[in-house]
């Protein structure tokens, strides 16, 4: 087996296993591309040309069947209990202030850490919304009726 042969055959192997680590389609396309330029390497075709024939069938396998992959594969994705808290409404019953790092709220009866951006300090039953979550703590601004 000559040189670029084995190399196709190690990066297809090495696609594979990555995809198989990560389960998220991300390099399965490629490991496509490499096994097209190892058969142009077992036909004696130039190595040019199985570069091509790498990157052209990635391109094809990427741009046509990912967009089917991410439609099907992944279809039943649901959100988890952090991605459901933004933009739900707390009840701070302990004081925030992130100078003093204090502030508890319960959101959805349960209790969190609560946070500002720094800018402002809520009171003890204020009401306020969650704008994105930090590790387990929730930051969040002041909560305006519209």
């Amino acid at each position: 087996m000559e040189r670029e042969a084995i190399v196709w055959l190690a990066l297809f192997v090495i696609l594979l296993i990555v995809e198989l680590l990560t389960v998220g389609l991300t390099s399965i396309w490629f490991a496509g591309g490499a096994l097209a330029a190892l058969i142009l390497e077992l036909l004696g075709v130039d190595l040019i040309w199985q570069i091509g024939a790498f990157i052209l069938v990635s391109f094809v396998l990427v741009y046509f069947t990912r967009p089917f992959a991410v439609k099907y594969v992944n279809a039943h994705h649901e959100k988890t209990n952090y991605e459901q808290a933004v933009g739900k409404i707390v009840r701070i019953t302990q004081r925030v202030d992130d100078l003093a790092q204090t502030g508890k709220g319960i959101l959805d009866g349960m209790e969190w850490t609560v946070r500002t951006d720094g800018k402002e300090v809520l009171e003890k039953d204020t009401l306020a919304r969650v704008i994105r979550i930090s590790g387990v703590k929730l930051i969040v601004e002041p909560y305006k009726e519209d």
